[in-house]
C-alpha cells in the first residue's frame, strides 16, 4: 500500500493559501474544502482548535484526504487537495499571520452553532479567536476581507456580525468602523449529510485507489451550497462544482432548517427510545416514519416556498436519509440540542400554538429531548445545567423555560410533553 500523498495520488502541487478555515473537521472537508477544489488557484489554510491529530496527520499526506462518497452503490472516491496547510490550535502566531495577510481573502467557518453565542471572557473561543486575526489585519494594513459562516444557524453571516460587533465594542472607534467598512459578512445556506468517520474508511480507500489515507472523509452524493454576500477581495469559483449565489436565503435557510433539521432532531431524540441508531433505520420504522411526516405537513403549512417546492424537497430528503451507505449516527446528531432545537423546532410549534393546534410531531422531539437529558451522554454547551433540571421536579417546564418562557406557561403543551414522554419511555 502506498502513502497518500501529491506524488502518489498524481495531485497538483499546494495551491496559494488565499482562503483561511476555522473549523477543520469532516464536514469543512466534504463541502467547503470539495468546493474549492474546482479552482486551482486558491489554497486553503485550515485550523482546528479541538484536534491536534488531525492537523498532524493531514500535514503527513500533504493536506490530502480521500472523500468517499456514498450512496447505494460502491462509494467514489475524490483526493481533495484545496488545504495547502493544517493546521492545530496551538499555531496562533500562524493564525495570527494567515489573517493578516492581504494575499487571504476570505475566511470560512464551520464552528458548530453553539461557537456563535459567547459572553463575557473571549479567551480559548471561536468569536475571540476571529477578533484577534481582525485585529492584526487591521495593524497590518487593514486589507478587505470576506468572513464565511457555514453553520446551521438562519442569517448565519448576520449572527457572526452582530457577535463580533459586540465583542469588539471596547476596542478603538477607527477599529470598528474599519470593521464596518471592510469586513463582509456573507449569509449562507450549507448541506451535505456527513457522519463520523468509520473504522471501515481507509480500508475502503485502500481497496478502490491503493493508497493509505489516515484522514478519510465519508459523505453522502448530495450537496448544496448557497451565498449570499460580497466578497472584496474575489473567491473561489465555487459555482464550478456547483455552490449558487442568490440574492435571499430566507426561505431557503427556512427550508433546510425545518425540514431537513428538524426532521433529523426528531428522529435523533425519539428514535433511540425505540431502538433506533442510525437515520436509515430511523426512517424504516413505522412510528417514525409517521412522525416525520406529520412534522413535514406540519412544517409545510408556515414555510415561504411554493407547495411544489416543498414536496420535491421531501422526496429528496427521503431517499437521502434511507440511503444505507451513509450510517449517520443518532447521537451524533443529538448534540448541541439547546442550540438547535430553537431555530429547527421552536418556530413551527409557537406558529401551531398560536393557531390553537397541537402538534404531536413537535411534542414527540421535546419529550424525545428530555429523555435524553435524562438517560444519555449529552454533548450540549449548557449540558450541566439541562441535565440537572430535566431530573429535577416539573422537568417538562422548566427545561422548555431554558428555551423559551412563553412556551414553558403553555400547560396544555407541557402536559402533551409529560404524557408523550412516558408513552415513549414505555417502548425503551
Amino acid at each position: 500500500m502506498t502513502r497518500l500523498d501529491r506524488s502518489s495520488a498524481n495531485a497538483r502541487q499546494a495551491a496559494p493559501v488565499r482562503a483561511v478555515h476555522l473549523g477543520l473537521g469532516a464536514f469543512h472537508r466534504a463541502h467547503q474544502a470539495w468546493y474549492t477544489m474546482a479552482d486551482p488557484e486558491w489554497g486553503i489554510a485550515a485550523y482546528t482548535f479541538r484536534n491536534t491529530e488531525l492537523p498532524h496527520l493531514l500535514t503527513e499526506q500533504e493536506g490530502l484526504y480521500s472523500l468517499q462518497v456514498s450512496g447505494e452503490a460502491e462509494p467514489h472516491i475524490d483526493i481533495v487537495d484545496s488545504i495547502s496547510r493544517a493546521h492545530p490550535g496551538q499555531d496562533t502566531d500562524q493564525w495570527l499571520a494567515d489573517l493578516a495577510s492581504p494575499e487571504v481573502a476570505l475566511l470560512t467557518l464551520t464552528i458548530t452553532e453553539a461557537a456563535y453565542h459567547v459572553g463575557g471572557d473571549l479567551d480559548g473561543t471561536a468569536i475571540g479567536r476571529v477578533l484577534a486575526g481582525l485585529r492584526r489585519r487591521y495593524r497590518a494594513g487593514g486589507a478587505p476581507i470576506a468572513l464565511v459562516p457555514c453553520d446551521n444557524l438562519a442569517g448565519n453571516g448576520t449572527v457572526l456580525r452582530s457577535n463580533l460587533h459586540a465583542a469588539a465594542a471596547e476596542d478603538s472607534t477607527e477599529f470598528r468602523a474599519w470593521l464596518d467598512e471592510s469586513v463582509s459578512f456573507v449569509n449562507t445556506v450549507v448541506d451535505r449529510i456527513t457522519p463520523a468517520s468509520t473504522e471501515q474508511a481507509p480500508a475502503t480507500t485502500s481497496k478502490l485507489t491503493g493508497l493509505d489515507d489516515r484522514a478519510p472523509v465519508v459523505t453522502e452524493p448530495f450537496t448544496e451550497w448557497l451565498l449570499a454576500g460580497d466578497f472584496p477581495l474575489g473567491r473561489p469559483a465555487w459555482e464550478r462544482a456547483g455552490a449558487r449565489f442568490v440574492d435571499d436565503l430566507d426561505s431557503y435557510q427556512q427550508r433546510k432548517l425545518w425540514f431537513l433539521n428538524g426532521a433529523h432532531s426528531l428522529l435523533a431524540y425519539v428514535g433511540p427510545a425505540l431502538g433506533c441508531e442510525t437515520i436509515d433505520q430511523a426512517v424504516q420504522h413505522p412510528m417514525l416514519s409517521e412522525l416525520m411526516e406529520s412534522w413535514w405537513d406540519t412544517a409545510a403549512r408556515h414555510a415561504s416556498l411554493p407547495a411544489d417546492d416543498l414536496a420535491e424537497y421531501r422526496q429528496r430528503l427521503l431517499r437521502r436519509f434511507a440511503s444505507r451507505g451513509i450510517r449517520h449516527n443518532l447521537l451524533q446528531i443529538a448534540a448541541d440540542g439547546s442550540q438547535k432545537i430553537p431555530a429547527r423546532i421552536l418556530p413551527v410549534l409557537r406558529a401551531e400554538r398560536s393557531l390553537g393546534r397541537m402538534p404531536n410531531s413537535a411534542v414527540a422531539t421535546l419529550a424525545g429531548w428530555l429523555i435524553h437529558l435524562r438517560t444519555r451522554e449529552v454533548r450540549d454547551p449548557r449540558a450541566a445545567e439541562l441535565v440537572t433540571t430535566a431530573r429535577s421536579p416539573d422537568p417538562a417546564r422548566r427545561v422548555i423555560a431554558a428555551l423559551d418562557a412563553d412556551l414553558a406557561e403553555d400547560r396544555a403543551l407541557i402536559s402533551a410533553i409529560e404524557t408523550a414522554g412516558k408513552e415513549l419511555e414505555t417502548r425503551s
